[in-house]
């Protein structure tokens, strides 16, 4: 237990006052030995990267609908560039690095297929609605590991439900991730939509690239560098007022400009139909569920499993499968 104990005296006498230690963990739901090489958050981030729903976000959307190129974003791109960030933070502030990176790498593994779209479709259709950040709670606490989830600590699993919302994250390592994820896809969704020439810098207001940078690399360093400024030796995570307006009118300028945008959202009616699909097709029992999460069905209801099921495929699988049972084959004379 020499190596794990050793970090955790090193957490005692290096992070801040306000950082969450692993060695005062709220714990797990079971309880379970402790790993004599790696800390508690440590264990939670290793388990996150080595679960199915963490591969399966290298096929589900950012924000562009299959895209052809190898360069725009996808959920695990995202994924990884909100953990690049929030990481910078936290060792900024001395706060826990390991639970940081642990919570970013987990915060999107409930998303479906088609992005946000897809999402809004499915909490139409959901008698009990839907949410992404929900269902990633959900994912590391049921769905992984043939149903018996990944057993997180506390921590993590509330900075995965917290980071989007009106609830805040209990400890600043979770609020940490809730900003860098909005610093990084409100930044990298412009570099998709200038490559899709949907925008130019140009397009962006003066004052705001006044305020906040000229291109994406500028932009992240005043956030993440005000985030910093304004956060230090305080037990909160937040921007400075300036700044946090610019970035607010930011975000309003990309929901005008793309996340509403005709050309980068031309293809969401027919993703929505797909999930539509779906739901219909299950819900009527014409197309039977997988066995696993038959087994779901009989604990947590037909409903929630139709759920998990559609939010657990790629944008590929998807399609895919839609093609099969929607889409007639052509006859073919032996």
């Amino acid at each position: 237990m020499e190596i794990r104990r050793g970090i955790e005296n090193r957490e005692r006498e290096t992070l801040s006052p306000f950082a969450a230690l692993s060695c005062r963990s709220a714990g797990r739901c079971r309880p379970e030995e402790e790993c004599d090489l790696r800390t508690c958050f440590q264990r939670d981030r290793d388990r996150i990267i080595h679960c199915g729903a963490f591969r399966r976000l290298k096929h589900k959307t950012q924000v562009f609908l299959s895209p052809e190129g190898d360069h725009y974003r996808t959920r695990l791109t995202h994924t990884l560039e909100v953990s690049q960030i929030a990481r910078t933070v936290a060792r900024a502030l001395r706060l826990n690095e390991d639970l940081t990176e642990a919570i970013a790498l987990g915060h999107d593994l409930g998303h479906t297929p088609f992005g946000h779209a897809g999402e809004r479709k499915l909490n139409e259709l959901s008698p009990s609605g839907f949410a992404h950040n929900t269902q990633s709670l959900r994912v590391v606490d049921r769905l992984e590991k043939d149903g018996r989830g990944l057993n997180l600590t506390a921590e993590v699993r509330d900075g995965i439900v917290c980071h989007t919302g009106s609830r805040r994250a209990a400890t600043l390592e979770g609020r940490i991730v809730a900003l860098a994820d909005r610093i990084a896809y409100m930044n990298h969704d412009i570099d998709d939509a200038i490559r899709a020439g949907i925008l130019t810098e140009g397009d962006i207001p003066a004052a705001l690239r006044t305020a906040l940078g000229e291109s994406k690399t500028a932009r992240i360093n005043t956030l993440v560098r005000d985030c910093i400024a304004a956060s230090a030796d305080t037990n909160d995570i937040g921007l400075s007022e300036e700044i946090g307006q610019a970035s607010d009118e930011l975000h309003a300028f990309m929901f005008r400009c793309v996340y509403t945008n005709p050309i980068a959202k031309g293809e969401e009616g027919k993703a929505q139909e797909i999930i539509a699909y779906f739901y219909r097709v299950l819900a009527a029992g014409t197309e039977p569920l997988p066995a696993d999460y038959r087994e779901i069905a009989g604990t947590d209801g037909t409903e929630r499993a139709i759920c998990d099921y559609i939010a657990s495929m790629t944008d590929n699988y998807c399609i895919r499968e839609y093609t099969r049972l929607a889409i007639p084959e052509s006859w073919q004379v032996l």
